[in-house]
């Protein structure tokens, strides 16, 4: 049985990243960040805590993985955010921060 090459798995979910991040609020996920995520990143960083998102050697690439990040910071922090408030985050810190591509 062949493998598919490992690209072939992942842009699937890619697209879905994307599509989830197009219709999230990135209003509502600015609020939900501030509420939940400021406080967490000010101990870590110092600062206003945005320094996680722009210091050198950040390894998010995609918008799968900052999905991913923020999920794994939901569970961590036992935000109790559903799948979409997740997606909402995800959209402001996007919009915000990373501009990643389509």
């Amino acid at each position: 049985m062949r493998r598919l090459p490992l690209l072939a798995l992942l842009l699937p979910l890619q697209a879905q990243a994307a599509a989830e991040l197009e219709h999230a609020d990135p209003v509502l996920g600015k609020t939900l960040h501030d509420k939940a995520c400021i406080s967490c990143h000010q101990r870590m960083y110092g600062g206003d805590g945005s320094r996680i998102y722009t210091r050198d050697g950040r390894v998010l690439s995609d918008k799968t993985e900052l999905l991913q990040r923020v999920a794994a910071c939901n569970a961590q922090m036992n935000t109790g955010w559903f799948p979409d408030e997740e997606a909402h985050v995800a959209r402001y810190l996007d919009q915000q921060y990373y501009q990643f591509k389509q």
